[in-house]
């Protein structure tokens, strides 16, 4: 092999010594992984991105002990979907979970779930020697089968269904919901602090073996409570409007936010005191843009939109010594990269039964350039697709709308007129794209 064709991968791998890839082999040398993901919070919402409203001190250090990404997206603007690709490395559409399995045992979606022929990173890394565990939101499942237990996660602390009452752990349905493993179980506390404690018990635990921990929070997912308030729900009640009349919403929120931004101290000082931080990567991000209660910072739209407020959130990287700390990235990535980046990181080979649509970040890390590429979303009949600088969103049977993210971060201006072109090749390639995820779906219970 010459050496003009070979010197990328010189170049990539002397920037990216530190990471230890070519030893990951070596059980002793592979990282942990924490995986902590908020609920519904928006790309605005943290102090390190631009809130002015209230401070995120302990989410800012984290930032600040490592990567900052400014172009990362969620792979949908809804929970369920999200949870499926991220789990996944693949866009949730292939899983047949395009949209939320929903607690309405009327719905029929109600009883979907991430089937057993999906893989998921906890099942590659537990096959590979990792312990494995997930405290807080699956969203993937009400049935038992579907349970976090049966797809990877060794242990599993937390609730089903897509929120819970902060207190009563009753979900929207009026069902009790908190999990400790494969059964129902009553554990008193408000959900934040118990998916914390749980997080800080499990490393304080850690037996000397890499570990990959999955931190799926509820905050600030509704119904809107701080840690002093009260239950709202009850047992056989129904959610209805009234669960937040007289809340103050925006105090709420705000407390809510910082009950994370604490967690994520105290996991980071559990760390610490385990002597653990030199080999654990911690990564931090949202499963899909604010509501109204949050902030998208300057991006167009909210949760369960195409529009970048619905998708573009923020993404933290830290692991002292390995990733420069203080660093920004730039490059457009995807919730959908965490699964290959964790295996490469762990020196796992790639499913060799399903594809990947995600893409390692290991050179994103070292502060490198990713390869150029097309990212796409859907939420029910609305589309869009991301391709360098260039947004194409379709919006039912409206016409297709084009905006350049590099000079209209908002999307506030629609150039598809003077872009004809661009935008009927990027609109053949979205439906191209819709086709190819609908074919060989995985099959879903009627």
């Amino acid at each position: 092999m010459s050496l003009s064709r070979d010197l990328p991968n010189l170049v990539r791998f002397a920037a990216l010594g530190f990471l230890m890839v070519a030893n990951a082999a070596a059980q002793s040398d592979r990282p942990n992984f924490i995986v902590i993901m908020a609920d519904d919070l928006g790309y605005g919402d943290l102090s390190c991105y631009g809130n002015k409203t209230f401070d995120t001190p302990n989410l800012d250090a984290l930032a600040a002990s490592g990567m900052k990404f400014t172009d990362f997206h969620s792979s949908g603007s809804v929970c369920s979907p999200t949870r499926a690709g991220l789990l996944t490395g693949r866009y949730q559409q292939r899983a047949g979970i395009p949209g939320v399995v929903y607690a309405d045992p009327k719905r029929k979606q109600h009883k979907h779930g991430l089937q057993a022929v999906e893989n998921t990173f906890a099942e590659m890394l537990a096959d590979d020697g990792y312990n494995t565990a997930m405290f807080g939101k699956w969203h993937l499942g009400y049935e038992k089968q579907y349970n976090p237990t049966k797809n990877g996660f060794q242990e599993f602390r937390g609730y089903v269904s897509g929120n819970v009452d902060y207190f009563s752990h009753v979900d929207q349905a009026g069902n009790f919901d908190w999990w400790i493993n494969g059964e129902l179980k009553d554990e008193p506390g408000y959900s934040t602090h118990l998916i914390t404690n749980h997080a800080v018990r499990y490393i304080e635990e850690a037996d000397g073996r890499p570990f990959c921990l999955y931190v799926a929070h509820e905050a600030p997912h509704y119904p809107y409570q701080g840690p002093n308030d009260k239950a709202v729900r009850a047992v056989g009640k129904l959610r209805g409007a009234a669960e937040n009349k007289g809340v103050d919403i925006k105090k709420a929120y705000r407390e809510m936010v910082q009950a994370v931004d604490t967690g994520v101290g105290e996991i980071v000082e559990a760390l610490k005191k385990k002597e653990l931080t030199e080999n654990t990567f911690v990564m931090f991000f949202s499963d899909n843009g604010a509501t109204r209660h949050g902030s998208n910072g300057v991006y167009r739209g909210f949760k369960a939109s195409v529009w970048e407020g619905g998708h573009r959130v923020p993404f933290i990287a830290s692991w002292p010594g390995r990733i420069k700390a203080g660093s920004t990235q730039s490059q457009l990535a995807i919730t959908l990269d965490i699964m290959p980046t964790m295996l490469e990181l762990a020196g796992v080979p790639l499913p060799a039964d399903r594809k990947l649509d995600g893409k390692s970040l290991v050179t994103a890390l070292g502060g490198d350039s990713l390869e150029p590429r097309t990212l796409y979303w859907q939420h029910g009949n609305n589309m869009a697709i991301r391709r360098g600088e260039w947004k194409l969103v379709k919006l039912g049977k409206k016409p297709a709308e084009l905006y350049d993210l590099d000079s209209d971060a908002s999307e506030s201006n629609n150039v598809a007129s003077e872009n004809m072109k661009r935008q009927t090749g990027m609109l053949q390639m979205l439906l191209r794209w819709k086709l190819d995820t609908m074919r060989g779906a995985t099959v879903q219970p009627d």
